[in-house]
């Protein structure tokens, strides 16, 4: 195979931390390089590099793209062109070398390398959300050129070769996320990608889904004879889709072989968390005492959504609420935190030595626990066009001087996993400027920002990849070591509880069948509870 993509020596630095150090890499053409690594290791920072869209001025090495181009039009193939005649016109390709360090992002020759690349990003779908996915298609036809009387068969092709033509007429915005990621793709082959850089296009999304687009993507590789760099935290992603793999571990590759060798190297690099079996808990906090919460259907009568339940949370615990969809679990975390109001029974907070009773409104009641609670939902939200100090501090409502702010928005970030370096580099960045796990830990310090006391976290690890998932583990057992903090934790997550937490409390139909241990409540699931939660997760 002709190399195609050469990467020597590339560093790259912002504002003084290097995020890249001494990358040397050599892709070939129509090779699938598949990368691993933890959030924040350099892998998305490496993907932009490789994309050539951007340009920066802490960058060294070199980036060379060996390629077949024709001197008469300009037109770029692959290397293995070089010698042929020109598709777009009656020239010859000839051997060219761009090096994406050296060339101007404004240079006509990398302008005409970078439309030959194309881009699927985790979160940024980039589509036009009220129109049909045929218009959304067919725009990107037209953009090229293509007439609007050809660009409909074009785009209804392209359509089919990524499993949508069954959503064709739907609203773009209307579809799910792995929906929306099968249609950025068929907008990026409109532009006969030489080479598909995927950035955890299926990060977010359950393993059913994930699964069928990595099928799609696999199959669009093959029949457009692409190259492809593709990122994850699932092994087994980069063990079916790449040719070869190597691990990003804090900016620099530390190891590069077959896609096997290296999803068992980062498996180890990433070994699961241990929590300290010996933790030390304090007194009762939270009394919940035969807590009721009905509602009134006018189809199903009196709907029980939480029915007679009693359990305590003890200080600086780790407590979960553990059930499938309608359990109760979410219900009742909303009534500790006063955000809805039981029908009857009681609950109490500790405020210092003296308990609150969370039924009663009003600053003295009521607000006076709500104060020194958190919340973080599934769906946190960062504000994008806010730097991550400024997410930190003023976004939240806190208001101190800059010194101060910035020491404690450091101070706290270390407590949330990040290193005193990391936390330092990132306060000037934007929140997509960051990975998926820095961006769940900087939503948890912007509730410990706060200071709460009790922290409610509603699903926190969602449809998240293991390794991810293994990141919100130590964050949260690592705030728990140095704020002290109390944390209620709601899911269906029952891998995930059963690591993390010191007591479990299982609901089922608005009841509690146990509290205690993880391992020995959860194993009162019933095989279809697992299947739902499996599902679910």
């Amino acid at each position: 195979m002709a190399v195609f993509i050469e990467v020597k020596d590339l560093s790259l630095e912002f504002d003084g931390v290097k995020v890249l150090k001494n990358i040397n890499l050599t892709i070939n053409e129509g090779e699938v390089l598949g990368i691993l690594g933890r959030s924040g290791s350099g892998k998305t920072v490496l993907m932009h590099v490789l994309r050539g869209v951007e340009e920066y001025e802490g960058i060294s090495g070199q980036v060379i793209y060996h390629l077949a181009r024709c001197e008469k039009c300009g037109h770029i193939e692959p290397p293995s062109k070089i010698g042929m005649n020109c598709p777009a016109c009656e020239g010859v390709l000839k051997a060219f070398e761009a090096d994406f360090v050296k060339l101007s992002i404004h240079d006509p020759h990398r302008r005409d390398i970078t439309k030959r690349i194309a881009i699927m990003l985790q979160r940024t779908f980039a589509l036009y959300g009220d129109d049909m996915v045929i218009a959304n298609v067919v725009n990107s036809l037209t953009e090229i050129g293509v007439s609007t009387e050809d660009a409909m068969g074009k785009a209804v092709d392209l359509l089919e070769k990524v499993q949508l033509s069954h959503r064709m007429m739907h609203v773009a915005r209307d579809l799910s996320g792995g929906e929306k990621q099968r249609v950025v793709l068929a907008r990026q082959l409109v532009r006969d990608p030489m080479l598909l850089i995927a950035d955890e296009p299926t990060g977010t999304l359950d393993p059913r889904t994930a699964q069928v687009v990595h099928d799609v993507i696999d199959k669009a590789v093959r029949d457009y004879n692409m190259t492809m760099v593709i990122t994850s935290h699932w092994c087994d992603v980069i063990e079916q889709l790449a040719d070869k793999a190597i691990v990003l571990e804090d900016g620099a590759i530390v190891s590069e072989g077959s896609p096997e060798k290296i999803a068992k190297e980062f498996m180890n690099l990433v070994c699961a968390v241990e929590k300290k079996p010996d933790v030390e808990v304090g007194d009762t906090l939270i009394k919940v005492d035969h807590l009721v919460k009905k509602y009134i259907s006018v189809n199903r009568g009196v709907v029980y959504a939480v029915n007679d339940i009693s359990f305590d949370v003890k200080e600086g615990e780790i407590f979960g609420l553990a059930g499938t969809s309608g359990a109760g679990k979410t219900t009742t975390s909303e009534i500790l935190m006063g955000i809805v109001q039981p029908t009857s029974g009681e609950v109490k907070v500790r405020v210092g030595d003296e308990w609150v009773d969370m039924k009663k409104p009003g600053p003295e009641c009521r607000g006076r626990a709500v104060k020194y609670m958190g919340i973080l939902h599934q769906e946190y939200g960062l504000y994008n066009h806010r730097t991550i100090i400024d997410n930190l501090t003023e976004s939240i409502g806190i208001d101190l001087p800059y010194e101060l702010a910035v020491r404690k928005a450091i101070n706290t970030l270390i407590s949330t996993g990040f290193t005193e370096e990391k936390a330092k580099s990132i306060l000037s960045k934007m929140s997509d400027e960051i990975s998926e796990g820095e961006r769940h830990r900087v939503a948890l310090a912007q509730i410990l920002m706060k200071e709460p006391v009790i922290i409610v976290m509603d699903e926190p690890t969602g449809t998240m990849d293991p390794i991810t998932k293994m990141e919100v583990t130590k964050s949260i057992l690592k705030a728990r070591e140095k704020m002290g903090d109390t944390f209620v934790i709601v899911s269906h997550d029952m891998d995930f509880l059963e690591e993390i937490c010191d007591r479990v409390a299982l609901m089922r139909n608005g009841k509690i069948v146990d509290v205690g241990a993880p391992a020995a409540v959860l194993s009162k699931l019933t095989d279809k509870e697992r299947m739902e939660a499996a599902a679910g997760s």
